[in-house]
């Protein structure tokens, strides 16, 4: 390597990759400009090893960003050797992986840098569903390469050194790093979303290592195949007692999964398992009350199962948003790219109902009107409008005031309501749902459907781009 061996930036390089796999590109470029003295300076690399190797005996480009050679900064070579990597990457069809440590653009370079920056920019966008792209920050993250870091895939960020932000809190009006630190780890997973993933070092490696495991290298490659589970008609016995991240372990062959976006719309998980050794990626309501954050989350992941032809297991649980201020002003167009991202994926896409299905809700959650294959009921699922209770509320508001016994004629009519509009039986009598199945088969019953569906194609209208 042009860089010591010793430095962080080649350390990070050999804890991720196989051993002695790595092989360096580029080791001899140096800083171009000479303006501000910068002759005069050292720049090995130009402040980033940029390369390619292998994770698990499976190509990878990889760079890695020096904090020594300018702090990192990305001037106008370096911003250079990451496009080439990239554009090798898309040719040959493997992952790149962005190891960031960086004090955002090199100022000495001004508007050569930033045009590096905005090449870089478009070689993410071409990049973009063709192969994963992948970014882990150990250092500064900020400005222009927090652009960049926030085009990626998915973002791993170390938990104590790991910094993403476009302006210091500092910077912000009224707002200190003590009192609001909105570049940490922990805001940027759980405020604004751009970090999938947070912890150390060692942690982080692991991560990248467990996600490339399960997805394909490139667009048309197929997805890699593990030795599944020998029982694939093991039974889920106590399903219907397990909360959402306990169902999706139970699901996936031997409990893995790897769950992006772990902290940002928790009432919504996304998460990548294995089910007979193949990856499919899973959207579960981890609580009956969505939130906008969730939705937006899960028609980010819809859309890279469906780029990368991962298939899509819904499981829904969904009664309705919460009522918050947010809500209202992030709801409807989140919504909106939820259902569309259903809509025009072609993807494989299996629904299983575990509970309730309410309203818009319920409907925007993989139904079967969004163009889902196959959806799936426990016996115990409530579809419906609304709950039938506040249904018959509205339905009978003038009856219930007048009747003798309240108690007795509301009891009735929620009754009547549940058999006719929303139990799984009503809602298979009209074709909403294709089967009624125990809990305890629901990973049989998926598996088989995924299988059944495996050579699946499907057609969309002639045009550039959905614009939703």
């Amino acid at each position: 390597m042009s860089h010591s061996n010793d430095s962080a930036a080649a350390k990070r390089i050999r804890g991720l990759l196989d051993k002695d796999s790595f092989v360096e590109l580029g080791a001899l470029v140096t800083a171009r400009s000479t303006d501000f003295n910068l002759s005069d300076r050292e720049t090995p690399g130009d402040g980033v090893i940029t390369g390619y190797g292998t994770v698990g005996g499976r190509l990878v480009y990889v760079y890695s960003q020096d904090a020594t050679v300018l702090g990192g900064s990305v001037g106008e070579m370096h911003a250079r050797k990451i496009v080439r990597l990239y554009q090798m990457a898309v040719r040959m069809g493997a992952p790149v992986i962005g190891l960031v440590d960086c004090a955002g653009l090199r100022l000495e370079e001004a508007s050569d840098a930033l045009s590096a920056f905005g090449a870089l920019y478009r070689c993410q966008a071409f990049a973009s569903g063709a192969v994963p792209q992948i970014q882990a920050v150990f250092g500064s993250c900020g400005g222009s390469m927090a652009v960049s870091t926030a085009m990626a895939d998915f973002t791993f960020v170390e938990q104590e050194t790991g910094k993403i932000f476009i302006h210091s809190a500092n910077a912000v009006a009224g707002c200190t790093e003590a009192s609001f630190d909105n570049a940490s780890a922990d805001y940027q997973a759980e405020q604004s979303g751009v970090a999938d993933f947070v912890g150390t070092e060692e942690e982080i490696f692991k991560g990248i290592q467990d996600l490339l495991s399960v997805l394909p290298a490139s667009f048309d490659e197929e997805l890699p195949l593990e030795d599944g589970e020998d029982s694939l008609n093991r039974l889920m016995e106590g399903a219907e007692g397990l909360s959402a991240a306990e169902l999706v372990k139970c699901l996936s062959d031997d409990g893995f999964v790897v769950e992006p976006g772990a902290c940002y719309g928790k009432r919504v998980m996304t998460a990548f398992i294995r089910m007979n050794g193949s990856c499919v990626g899973v959207i579960a309501n981890a609580d009956p009350e969505a939130c906008w954050k969730g939705l937006e989350k899960a028609a980010t992941f819809i859309k890279f199962c469906d780029a990368f032809s991962i298939p899509v297991l819904t499981l829904v649980n969904a009664e309705g948003f919460v009522k918050t201020e947010g809500t209202e002003l992030h709801v409807a167009k989140q919504g909106a790219a939820l259902a569309a991202a259903y809509a025009l994926s072609t993807v494989p896409k299996v629904t299983v109902i575990t509970g309730a299905a309410h309203g818009t809700a319920g409907n925007l959650f993989g139904s079967k009107g969004l163009g889902t294959d196959l959806v799936l009921a426990w016996p115990t699922a409530n579809i419906a409008l609304m709950e039938a209770g506040n249904a018959v509320k509205v339905m009978y508001a003038d009856e219930l005031e007048k009747a003798e016994n309240k108690a007795d004629f509301y009891n009735e009519k929620v009754a009547a309501y549940n058999a006719l509009q929303a139990d799984a039986c009503a809602a298979a009598r009209r074709g909403f749902v294709d089967d009624i199945i125990e809990p305890s088969v629901t990973r049989k019953r998926v598996i088989a459907a995924l299988e059944m569906l495996y050579m699946k194609s499907e057609d969309r209208p002639a045009k550039k781009h959905s614009t939703i």
